[in-house]
């Protein structure tokens, strides 16, 4: 290469590097500056781009690209801007001020949304910003503004937020001023825009509301409240609806009866005018009422004539659909009350009907999910209790259309579906139905994966699948006896029966779980597991403990991922409310049912994560939340008897790690169960001690000759003798262990009973207890020295040849003749 064309390269080189630092790619810059230095050293380019670079670099990279993008109104240098306030964080508070400074000057049109991003970036990310704006604020409130309020929808939640932040201002009350500023102005625009599409106003006044009602609430009067309520119009965007929702719902848990007022004079004086555009507003307003205040919601519903006149309005607005679909909103949001549904189902089935059968869009959708809410659904099929005696006043025949409306066009259908069948499916006939089609199910849990981030459509699809698994509650002989009393008192007592329905009994719901777990919805609730909220968690780990109440199912639960799915939601669950030790306890009983079934080293082995013993402390908890208070009624020992089962199959895996970790974590608890009053749980404690006796912890937590080895030693003597056969065998099998160490031996022989106890085990009926026993004996008359005299003293001392020959003599199994005479042997030598 030439001189020259050395020379031209490296002018190239240092151009390019004056370029790169520009843009704030000062690395590249550098590299490329590097590159032309080494061609040609002496350029006046390079040593001009050397001097430029020096410049530039004293020039914060932030502010250069704020600079570019506003004068030169350069789109690529407002990308980089954003994207170091997104990687960078932190911005020294002089560069801050003057990049906000610089962003606030008007540019063209087609940049204003990377400016919005740009603006509450910087609003964000630094104090100095925030101390910016606060001051042009506190100069002049409604320019400052109407300034960054035009800028766009995040600059204007910027203001919401700094008006809020404390920190930002020198002096509190400067800070209320300007919130109240603030919020008057956020109101202000509402007024001027009417329901505005992007819901930019009512985002600041409910984000105020929501963090300050009691000091600003008292600035909304009756205007402003009706621009609120007019946002609630069913057409507007759900996320302009869900901030005017909060909005009337804070402002009508402060004012009180005047919210409440307000609310009943929209709605009546909209109903009055009977134009359409009014009865849309109306019926909008109503159906959002419901749910923040039923009382008097239901009150306005039902006042004399209302609803029996709603139909030949409806009637006269025959081709308006959008205040049919108003109105069916309304009538579903009205079903949360129990006279509403009865007025409902008196004066309003004819039209739902006629909806249901020829209208069009989602209209028909809607008034299925009515229907379904209004019929009784414990009615059999057939039985209407109406006077037309149409298929569609039953719930059951709204199945179909359900399941019709789930592959529909439209979310709104989906959600329609999914709630309707949320109400169906709580009739036994509609659960068998639907477990019955393997095709609905499928569609329900392809709809659970590709629903994870809409939360109402997950909530309700796993009501439905939390219906059709749902098993009865067992009763106490308690609870029985107090429902026949109540059925007896009851004046329509011909109509009940204690009898359960047969689609309602454990073999019948076992038959639908199983459904459920062959159409994968464990894998479904695997893949949708970081999405689920806690009303969704609390759902999923019921439906989880009824899958898993059939041993059958286990294993294909374990494949599928249930194990371990579990053992996450329970780590996840860190709430203290009662709904979340709710959760986090059924979470652990179906973890622990699973591990009662499965190999535990298979579903965690020891190269994966997370590892085997994290599942001890979960299925732990169950051995003491039983005495918890939030746990009402009768006390259920199941989870505690599910627990020790569960634990028992831990501590058999080979590596012992399971093992140590129970011995060092709940030895107290068990040793308290070994005493239950309740046969079952004494049993399952006792056979959980025989596996742990097995490990050398074990061993030494009974023989190590202290005061507590002697307590447990005497403990599971006194089980060795207890009526429970299952007992019995499990005590003499932690006992066959045991009298192998001297320690042990010498706590039996501590014992008065002790001995005695051990040639009972040989004489019982049960030869694998017979076997134990003969085990236990012949370990006693071999030990040595003096505690092994001791032992055979008392062995003969307590007629144990007698006891011994008769075995030898009468067993019906071979193997303990021959054992029983090889211990009579050891019991004659001297």
């Amino acid at each position: 290469m030439s001189q020259d064309e050395k020379k031209d390269r490296a002018a190239t080189f240092a151009a390019r590097a004056v370029e790169l630092v520009q843009s704030g790619r000062a690395e590249d810059g550098s590299r490329a500056l590097r590159e032309a230095a080494s061609l040609a050293p002496d350029s006046p380019e390079v040593k001009a781009a050397f001097l430029k670079i020096q410049s530039e670099e004293s020039i914060h990279t932030l502010q250069k690209l704020c600079g570019k993008f506003v004068l030169e109104q350069d789109e690529q240098a407002g990308k980089q801007a954003l994207d170091y306030l997104d990687r960078s964080g932190e911005v020294p508070g002089n560069i801050a001020k003057e990049c906000l400074e610089l962003v606030l000057q008007e540019g063209k049109p087609e940049l204003k949304a990377l400016r919005d991003e740009i603006v509450a970036g910087l609003l964000r990310e630094s104090i100095a910003a925030k101390t910016t704006l606060a001051q042009r604020l506190l100069d002049n409130t409604t320019t400052a503004f109407l300034q960054i309020y035009g800028i766009g929808d995040r600059s204007a939640n910027s203001i919401a937020e700094l008006v809020l932040t404390s920190s930002a201002w020198s002096d509190e009350s400067k800070r209320e001023k300007c919130e109240i500023g603030a919020f008057q102005l956020f109101l202000a625009k509402l007024l001027e825009v009417g329901h505005e599409s992007d819901g930019r106003a009512l985002k600041g006044i409910a984000r105020l509301l929501a963090a300050d009602a009691e000091r600003l609430h008292s600035i909304i009067d009756e205007e402003t409240f009706d621009a609120i309520l007019c946002s609630l119009d069913y057409r507007q965007p759900n996320e302009v609806k869900s901030q005017a929702t909060l909005a009337a719902a804070k402002y009508i848990e402060l004012s009180g009866a005047q919210g409440q007022e307000y609310v009943c004079r929209f709605i009546l004086s909209r109903i009055t005018k009977g134009h359409s555009e009014d009865l849309v507003l109306a019926f909008s307003a109503a159906a959002a009422a419901f749910p923040i205040m039923p009382t008097q919601a239901a009150t306005l519903f039902l006042i004399e004539g209302f609803v029996p006149s709603l139909l030949p309005l409806l009637e006269k607005k025959l081709n308006a659909v959008k205040v049919e679909q108003a109105a069916l909103n309304m009538l579903s949001a009205a079903c949360i009350d129990n006279s509403c549904r009865a007025a409902i189902k008196k004066h309003c089935m004819q039209w739902l009907q006629r909806v249901l059968n020829t209208g069009k869009d989602d209209r028909p959708g809607l008034a299925a999910v009515i229907l379904a809410k209004v019929l009784d659904p414990t009615m059999p099929t057939g039985d209407t209790g109406g006077k037309d005696g149409s298929d569609s006043n039953s719930v059951d025949n709204l199945v179909p259309i359900f399941k019709k409306l789930l592959v529909a066009p439209g979310e709104a259908n989906k959600q329609s579906s999914i709630e309707g069948l949320a109400y169906a499916s709580i009739q036994p006939a509609v659960k068998e139905a639907l477990a019955d089609d393997r095709l609905f199910l499928d569609r329900l849990t392809d709809l659970l994966k590709v629903s994870q981030t809409k939360p109402t459509t997950v909530f309700g699809a796993l009501t439905v699948i939390e219906h059709v698994t749902r098993y009865l509650p067992t009763l106490s002989e308690e609870q029985k006896k107090m429902n026949q009393l109540k059925s007896y008192a009851n004046a329509n007592a011909s109509k009940t029966t204690d009898t359960p329905n047969p689609l309602e009994e454990d073999a019948a719901v076992s038959r639908r779980c199983k459904a459920v777990v062959d159409a994968g919805v464990v894998t479904a609730f695997v893949a949708i597991v970081s999405n689920l909220s806690p009303a969704s968690t609390a759902i999923v780990v019921k439906i989880m403990l009824s899958l898993s109440r059939t041993p059958s199912l286990r294993g294909t639960i374990a494949q599928q991922g249930g194990a371990r799915f579990l053992l996450l939601r329970y780590t996840a669950i860190a709430g203290t409310t009662d709904t979340d030790k709710h959760a986090r306890h059924t979470a652990a009983h179906a973890l622990a049912r699973i591990l009662i079934s499965v190999d535990p080293a298979l579903v965690f082995p020891s190269s994966g994560s997370p590892p085997l013993t994290s599942t001890i402390r979960p299925i732990l908890s169950l051995l003491t939340d039983f005495q918890s208070d939030i746990f009402d009624g009768p006390l259920n020992l199941l989870p505690t008897f599910e627990a020790l089962l569960a634990l028992t199959n831990l501590a058999s895996t080979p590596s012992g790690e399971a093992t140590e970790v129970i011995i060092r974590q709940a030895l107290p608890t068990v040793e308290d169960l070994l005493l239950s009053n309740n046969t079952m749980v004494q049993r399952a404690a006792t056979e959980l001690v025989c596996n742990l006796v097995a490990s050398a912890s074990g061993i030494e937590v009974f023989a190590d000759e202290s005061p507590a080895a002697d307590r447990r030693l005497h403990i599971l003597l006194a089980l060795a003798d207890v009526e429970d056969a299952q007992t019995r065998k499990a005590a003499g099998g932690a006992l066959a262990t045991l009298v192998g160490f001297e320690g042990a031996v010498k706590g039996i022989l501590k014992r008065e009973r002790g001995v005695e106890i051990l040639l009972g085990l040989c004489a019982d009926e049960d030869d694998e207890i017979v076997h134990r026993g003969l085990f236990c004996v012949g370990n006693l008359l071999g030990m040595k020295g003096s505690v092994g005299e001791e032992a055979k003293r008392r062995v003969k001392d307590g007629d144990g040849e007698r006891a011994l020959r008769n075995v030898a003599n009468g067993a019906g199994d071979k193997m303990i003749r021959d054992l029983a005479q090889e211990v009579l042997r050891d019991l004659g030598r001297r």
